[in-house]
């Protein structure tokens, strides 16, 4: 089933690539456990590494800082490797409030959640691709150090079968229903499974498009065939199949009695020790809702929240870590930790918060003490478990230079363009100097970012922009992903010209128009004016030809002295390989549907169709004359679609696509408004 990792690319390895992949492939077949590759921005590092996961042969994971990030990585890694088994691996939870306590207005919130499930069904197919192949390179976020599901215990509850093999039908139900499929005869969807007469048809829960039909001959399996679970069209016969379970909490029902035995004896020696103290409510409480979990536990095999009792489930000591993703990782794999400044640290900051909440809710009844065992993995846990690994930035962070075995370098961009030029002005005078330069880009029909140290500084310069005549936005925190998205679209059409925001070094920006990026306040020492964080900054300028950045300061700080002389580096290293070679630097030129590039509907080749068919069906822009035409009714109804339709997309992360059907939705609201 695995095939040989290739690129399909019409791109061949250039500037500083072909010396950056040869070093690091040099030092993991040494057996270096880090490496840091300093990338710049522009210079082609997810093509890097994709170059030397075709080169080692290796199943790879790719940790990104979030899911957005994600979804690019994804993306184009499915376009270097379509013929493998590339997968995404992320929090399946559209909306996630985890339970918690506040002993001061005794106030309990219960767990509230939306799962994504394209994303649960691509989270399934990660695991299960990890099992099975050897090409496997799956893109995970950070909630990869999270509780999952024992491997050893998944691995128990496949279920196997093969064409011409004797299996009595009643037995082979009921292992589906073991694995939690559910029988549903009238609607046929993922993690189910329908009987007609002597055929049985699943839909496995890692599957995108494919049903699974088994016939029966009496008792033998008389073929297996892969079908389209919505046109039914067969699509080819296999000699054998797996099916795995439809969730990573799935667990054997002996594993499931000897759990809740242990459960009990803890429910006991908690309650003793509650009641010893004289805390009768939490004694009660904590018995209540343990009693009703062990008994939707024997009836179903699982319980709301069966997560918290993973210690019991895993066989995993008391303290131990749980198991997570990297768990499901052969020993030879490899590991690239992208934007590695800000994911490493990501990663050391997850355990704390999540132990203070579960230590209230285990202190006042709500859960027992084995519940802190459902976590995610400490730092030094991940550390002790992760495989070989890449860190990568064009800005490594403390953790990142103290643990590389060498740093390679790639400052060199393929294209030819150089780090901005970088001048220091007076912050005096920064506003009316800020905008005599945005007039002379605007000229020029380039596009300008502003970044703030303060939200009120950013709105407070929106409005002076706006006042003077510049078509400003303004980007803070509160945006959600698709409006964000939206935005980022607009500024590259040309809707309007100035970004302002306090931190700019989010993913999604880096945007050829741009060709002026200004740091107002740029000698006030702190975490948005540190080297790394200006060289971030500065490096959003670093995909026009005619980049520049603008420090305003009074004074040249450490933090920007240092900025400055890493950029001025990269540029003389930059300009004199351009001389070299002959190249004359050109503005990368990118459409502007690719600014989400790979974040559409992820999935396996072939399992696009929906997505497809959705973009066909899409209305474009409702003209004037168009929407005068419609009465409330053919409104009302007009509406309802295009929301499934929004929906649709912002599930299947095509946040671009949501964003124009959410206008549309606006201006048919508008006009059944005026209806009355």
């Amino acid at each position: 089933m695995s095939k040989p990792f290739k690129i399909q690319s019409k791109y061949r390895p250039a500037g500083d690539q072909p010396t950056a992949i040869e070093s690091l492939v040099r030092g993991l077949e040494a057996g270096l456990s880090h490496q840091t590759l300093l990338g710049v921005t522009g210079s082609g590092k997810t093509f890097t590494m994709a170059n030397v996961v075709e080169t080692l042969q290796r199943p790879t994971i790719v940790l990104a800082p979030n899911k957005t990030l994600a979804a690019q990585l994804y993306g184009e890694f499915k376009s270097f490797f379509p013929d493998n088994a590339i997968e995404y691996f992320v929090s399946y939870y559209d909306y996630y409030q985890p339970e918690a306590y506040v002993p001061s207005s005794d106030t309990f919130i219960e767990k509230d959640a939306s799962i994504n499930d394209h994303i649960e069904q691509m989270r399934l197919s990660a695991t299960k691709a990890l099992l099975e192949r050897r090409d496997a390179l799956i893109v995970v976020s950070v909630s990869a150090i999270y509780g999952l599901g024992d491997p050893e215990q998944y691995m128990k509850m496949r279920l196997h079968f093969n064409r011409g093999e004797l299996i009595d039908q009643r037995s082979f139900l009921r292992r589906l229903a073991e694995l939690q499929y559910t029988r549903n005869d009238a609607d046929f969807r993922r993690g189910t499974y329908r009987v007609r007469g002597d055929v049985i048809d699943i839909f496995p829960a890692d599957a995108e498009d494919e049903g699974v039909r088994v016939e029966l001959f009496d008792d033998e399996i008389d073929s297996i065939r892969l079908f389209d679970p919505l046109t039914g069209e067969v699509r080819g016969q296999v000699p054998r199949m797996t099916i795995y379970p439809k969730s990573h909490y799935v667990t054997p029902r002996d594993t499931i009695l000897g759990a809740i035995e242990a459960i009990k004896q803890e429910l006991a020696d908690r309650l003793e020790y509650l009641r010893k103290h004289e805390r009768l409510v939490e004694a009660q409480r904590l018995e209540q809702r343990t009693l009703y979990d062990i008994e939707m536990m024997l009836e179903l095999g699982y319980c709301n929240g069966i997560e918290n009792y993973s210690r019991y489930l895993s066989g995993r000591a008391p303290g131990q870590a749980p198991p997570t993703f990297f768990d499901y990782l052969p020993d030879d794999a490899l590991l690239f930790i992208d934007e590695s400044h800000v994911s490493v640290p990501q990663v050391g900051g997850m355990y704390r918060g999540d132990r203070s909440r579960k230590e209230t809710l285990v202190e006042y009844g709500f859960r027992l003490p084995s519940a802190l065992d459902n976590r995610p993995m400490t730092f030094e846990e991940w550390e002790s478990i992760v495989p070989q690994t890449v860190f990568v930035s064009a800005t490594p962070g403390p953790y990142e230079q103290e643990h590389a075995g060498q740093v390679v370098e790639q400052v060199v961009r393929p294209t030819g363009l150089v780090d901005p030029e970088i001048e220091v002005r007076p912050a005096t005078t920064q506003v009316d100097d800020l905008l005599s330069e945005i007039r002379l880009r605007l000229e020029v029909g380039e596009r300008v970012l502003v970044t703030t140290l303060t939200k009120r500084m950013a709105e407070d310069l929106t409005e002076y922009l706006d006042e003077h005549g510049v078509r400003v936005r303004y980007l803070h925190s509160d945006i959600d992903t698709v409006e964000r998205v939206e935005i980022i679209r607009d500024l590259r059409l040309g809707k309007f010209d100035v970004l302002v925001g306090i931190n700019l070094l989010r993913e999604g920006l880096d945007i050829p128009e741009v060709s002026l990026v200004a740091i107002l306040d740029a000698d006030k020492e702190g975490f948005l004016r540190a080297e790394r964080s200006l060289i971030q900054t500065i490096g959003r300028a670093a995909r026009n030809a005619h980049g520049k950045a603008i420090l305003y300061g009074d004074r040249v700080t450490d933090s920007m002295r240092r900025a400055i002389d890493e950029t001025e580096r990269r540029r003389a290293k930059q300009i004199e390989h351009n001389e070299r070679h002959g190249i004359t630097p050109r503005t990368v030129t990118k459409s502007v549907a690719d600014i989400m590039e790979g974040a559409q509907a992820p999935g396996r080749k072939g399992g696009r169709r929906r997505t497809e068919q959705l973009v066909a069906e899409a209305p474009g822009e409702y003209t004037r004359e168009a929407l005068s035409r419609m009465d409330a009714p053919q409104l009302t109804k007009e509406i309802g679609k295009l929301e499934d339709r929004m929906f649709e997309a912002a599930q299947n992360l095509e946040f671009e696509r949501a964003a124009q059907l959410r206008d549309q939705l606006q201006t048919l609201k508008a006009r059944l408004l005026e209806l009355g």
